[in-house]
């Protein structure tokens, strides 16, 4: 099936099916990005990141990207001018989202009357709760440059379910476990167990997304058992899996 393909508008509420895109582009103003249905993940060159219904994703000004929607997304930008509402994170950033900022961010999101005294009031409010807001540990999956670490990469991400030790990779691509282990430090800022768990809850985010059982999404991600990914998930969201789809 081909996919549908749409043009970024920084402040737009749009319902998209499963597999839709935004384009590369980028936009003078900073950006937050918010599904209050289904899931978005946002590649820019650094990486991508993902978020579920209760997560928002800050977008600074000037970043390119492109987004991908994981089921039936009912999407919302809102767009915020730098010269206007100072501060906020320099790099993409998954945020947690209260009711407030929820209900602020769809209310933005709307096109009509976007330079009204209620409008900038609200994105005042809504900023202020941006930089108030907890930052959620973020779900990225950072670009690897190092070749070796792009080979290892690939491996785990194509064969996701196997339980793979970082030794038995380094085997399979020629490179040391301890090199392998340095370079996941040191150019992706977190440890080899760290990386694969965030890969995992990312691909669980879009078959959720999808509709996919949770025994299901459990087993197509690596974890041994339902239970070890509901407390995985847990972890990462305060929610179970389950109860994000209530």
């Amino acid at each position: 099936m081909s996919e549908n393909r749409h043009h970024g508008r920084a402040t737009s509420s749009q319902s998209l099916a499963p597999g839709a895109r935004i384009e590369r582009h980028c936009h003078p103003l900073h950006q937050i990005v918010y599904p209050s249905s289904g899931a978005v993940s946002v590649t820019t060159p650094a990486g991508t990141w993902i978020t579920p219904v209760n997560r928002a994703i800050w977008i600074p000004a000037g970043c390119w990207h492109e987004h991908k929607f994981h089921g039936q997304t009912q999407f919302h930008g809102v767009a915020l001018d730098p010269r206007r509402y100072r501060g906020g994170p320099a790099t993409p950033t998954v945020l947690a989202v209260n009711p407030l900022m929820r209900e602020l961010i769809i209310a933005s999101s709307q096109t009509d009357g976007t330079d009204t005294d209620e409008h900038h009031r609200m994105l005042a409010v809504l900023h202020d709760q941006v930089r108030d807001s907890n930052i959620h540990e973020p779900l990225w999956i950072p670009t690897p440059v190092d070749s070796r670490l792009r080979q290892a990469c690939a491996l785990i991400t194509d064969n996701l379910t196997e339980p793979l030790t970082l030794q038995q990779i380094g085997r399979r691509i020629g490179v040391s476990q301890r090199t392998l282990s340095r370079l996941f430090s040191d150019e992706l800022g977190m440890t080899f167990p760290q990386w694969r768990t965030q890969l995992r809850l990312h691909h669980a985010l879009m078959l959720l997304a999808d509709r996919h059982d949770v025994t299901s999404v459990a087993l197509q991600c690596g974890w041994a058992t339902p239970s070890a990914f509901i407390d995985t998930y847990r972890r990462a969201f305060g929610h179970t899996p389950g109860a994000r789809r209530a």
